[in-house]
């Protein structure tokens, strides 16, 4: 069976997902995964074969990027899940997701949830498809409805189709209920630390605070002001700092840096949470995943897309708490002036023993579910 993955712009936390019902290196027989040319690293690095589409310019897709973050919430969803996934990134990738289908001929689709030219295609084609989520399913299922106006451009009827297709996602039922009527749950496969952290804090025992605020925030206009603001909420921390930058910005924009912090542009994941106390991070659902999977709990600093609804639902989890600047008509992305919010929450979630409980119990909770590898194999029989 040649089974293809499907991804749109969005990096790391948009091809993970499909990733994990990679089982090791695949012939190209078996798997290929299309995309825009920026994932084609790390599609390469999990030894799958890759055919790269086209993807928006970049001059229309930062246009729409500051404004997640900058608008109302409803304005920001209509440009994020209509405009700039429904409409441009699907015109742009049509193109070479329609070479995939007439010349290598796929027999199911797994498309994570912003990539929809594999679903106009599946739909043309009459091949199975399956949503891999990357978000909380009342939220994907809202982005669809969002969407479906340049939907329904491009392909009649692909709205209920993707209503109706398997769901399948990572998120625990007591996280995520979920409106898809065929949802199916999944683990992603164990991560083993590849080693430990070099000791960048020269012997130091106390916790490790792990600060991650993904790959995308680096590309924005504000981005300053929030590293400025996480900075100084933990500048007196009495903790070991591990901050995390993503490769397009630059450590020297942040000035003098205490010794207790250590700065990187990217570690991996897995090292990192085998040894942290806590996580803090901008809601991005696969820091979020990965943290209560390891049942580590979190501080969340959403700054845009679905990171508010996702902190919301972890604090009401009491898996960690939420700082945001978000009233019903703005949002502002967090900064210096809120540092004393963050590291209140920081000293909170160190300092009561239940929120690391409450995320213990929902790793518990995710560890149960089928493999991914078990998940697809059902789903195609």
């Amino acid at each position: 069976m040649r089974l293809l993955g499907a991804c749109s712009l969005g990096g790391t936390s948009h091809l993970t997902p499909l990733l994990a019902f990679v089982d090791g290196p695949r012939d190209a027989d078996e798997w290929l995964i299309a995309g825009p040319p920026a994932i084609a690293g790390m599609v390469a690095d999990a030894g799958v074969a890759f055919s790269a589409g086209d993807e928006p310019a970049e001059d229309d897709v930062a246009t729409i990027r500051d404004q997640l973050a900058l608008a109302p919430a409803k304005v920001a969803s209509v440009l994020g899940n209509r405009e700039l996934f429904g409409r441009l990134a699907t015109t742009a990738m049509l193109p070479g997701m329609t070479s995939v289908f007439n010349e290598w001929v796929p027999d199911y689709v797994l498309r994570e949830p912003c990539e929809y030219s594999s679903a106009v295609l599946a739909l043309r084609t009459s091949t199975p498809m399956a949503q891999v989520a990357i978000s909380f399913a009342e939220v994907e299922a809202g982005a669809i409805q969002v969407a479906s106006p340049a939907l329904e451009a491009h392909e009649p009827g692909l709205t209920d189709a993707l209503v109706e297709s398997p769901y399948l996602t990572r998120f625990p039922e007591s996280l995520d209920p979920s409106p898809f009527p065929t949802t199916r749950r999944y683990r992603d496969p164990a991560r083993a630390a590849h080693g430990t952290l070099p000791d960048w804090w020269s012997a130091s025992e106390a916790p490790l605070v792990y600060v991650t605020l993904g790959t995308v925030l680096g590309h924005m206009s504000f981005a300053a002001d929030v590293f400025e603001g996480v900075l100084a909420s933990v500048r007196d921390l009495d903790a070991r700092v591990l901050l995390t930058l993503g490769r397009h910005f630059d450590a020297a924009a942040l000035g003098q840096v205490p010794p207790h912090v250590h700065v990187e542009a990217w570690v991996d994941q897995a090292d990192v949470l085998d040894v942290a106390s806590l996580v803090v991070c901008h809601g991005g659902s696969g820091t979020v995943l990965g943290a209560l999977g390891a049942g580590r709990p979190l501080v969340i600093l959403p700054c845009f897309a679905d990171q508010f609804e996702n902190g919301r639902r972890v604090e009401r989890r009491r898996a960690g708490r939420v700082v945001a600047n978000e009233e019903s008509d703005a949002r502002t992305p967090l900064g210096v002036v809120d540092a004393a919010r963050i590291a209140d929450a920081i000293g909170e979630v160190l300092d009561d023993a239940s929120f690391a409980a409450s995320a213990r119990e929902v790793g518990t909770e995710m560890r149960a579910a089928p493999t991914a590898a078990a998940l697809l194999a059902s789903i195609c029989a």
